[in-house]
């Protein structure tokens, strides 16, 4: 009994989450702005993921499904007696 109310207690804590924007913490104050840029960022920007992070894929080996040929080399492996 115990272990499901802790259970339940842990679920419901967990669906407690922020939702909305993200702003510092007060007397903290948002990260400096990077010397090549010459607008700083804002929360979203800095939480997109970059283009490289999911490449799109353009070459596919299999080309459509096919039998493999019979490989001669692919044996069962032997018992030691």
């Amino acid at each position: 009994m115990t272990t499901r109310l802790a259970l339940a207690l842990l679920l419901a804590l967990a669906a407690c989450g922020k939702v909305g924007k993200l702003t510092p913490v007060a007397p903290q104050t948002a990260p400096p702005k990077p010397v090549a840029m010459s607008v700083a960022p804002v929360p979203e920007d800095m939480l997109r993921l970059p283009p490289q992070s999911q490449p799109n894929r353009v070459d596919d080996p299999v080309e459509k499904s096919q039998e493999r040929p019979d490989d001669p080399f692919n044996l069962p492996p032997t018992s030691r007696n």
